[in-house]
């Protein structure tokens, strides 16, 4: 079933975001996103990847070939001529590829034949677009803190502003990645995010304790996209 975050995920993440900003001033902002890309490149190359394939084949076995143009054609000659041999075959490859690129207009499937590397990559760059917008230069300490699910993918990522990067390495988020993609795989998407912001909050707490006029620059609230 595809993952998806109610009205108590939402309470749960703010409430979560809210608590961990009280001992810092970092800013944790959280957005949840259906997925980061449409992928439509991955069904195009699989159709032209199935429309070579079916032209290898045609050149490995020509005779199997003017077998199937002679049926499908009600041809008595034994051998097609080459235009009409050729005719058939362009018929052939325009329906592979048709066939192929509309049944990966199924997301499920289109989603599934996806290389994990494509959708890693997508992920990332999703997030860092987001951060930019929303979070990047945004604090007066730039102290601000990106945690990004893309739920069809199940990936995440944790991205932090320049304040944060000279003071925490970026292996430091692992237990917050791990606590927000384990929970995400058992199906608890909002109990993880909540997790990592607890995790991240931590972190924060420590390089950047809570100051007395440091202001709430940044919302608080779950983003779902």
């Amino acid at each position: 079933m595809p993952l998806h975050l109610g009205e108590a995920d939402h309470d749960r993440v703010t409430a979560a975001v809210a608590a961990a900003e009280k001992e810092t001033d970092g800013e944790i902002v959280t957005i949840v996103a259906r997925r980061s890309d449409a992928y439509h490149d991955a069904g195009l190359h699989w159709a032209i990847g199935a429309t070579f394939l079916g032209l290898s084949l045609a050149a490995a076995f020509p005779a199997h070939l003017r077998a199937l143009g002679s049926r499908l054609l009600g041809s008595w000659d034994h051998e097609l001529p080459d235009w009409q041999m050729l005719t058939v075959l362009l018929a052939l490859l325009i329906l592979i590829f048709l066939i192929v690129r509309y049944a990966l207009a199924w997301m499920p499937l289109r989603m599934a034949l996806t290389p994990a590397a494509t959708k890693t990559r997508r992920v990332h760059r999703r997030a860092m677009a987001l951060f930019r917008a929303v979070a990047q230069g945004r604090t007066r300490g730039r102290t601000g803190v990106l945690i990004y699910l893309s739920l069809d993918e199940h990936r995440a990522e944790i991205v932090a502003d320049s304040a944060i990067n000279e003071k925490v390495e970026a292996d430091i988020w692992g237990c917050a990645m791990a606590a927000l993609i384990d929970a995400v795989r058992d199906g608890r998407p909002g109990e993880g995010m909540a997790a990592a912001v607890e995790q991240v909050g931590a972190v924060l707490a420590a390089h950047f304790p809570k100051s007395q006029d440091n202001p709430n620059e940044l919302p608080d609230r779950l983003i779902e996209l």
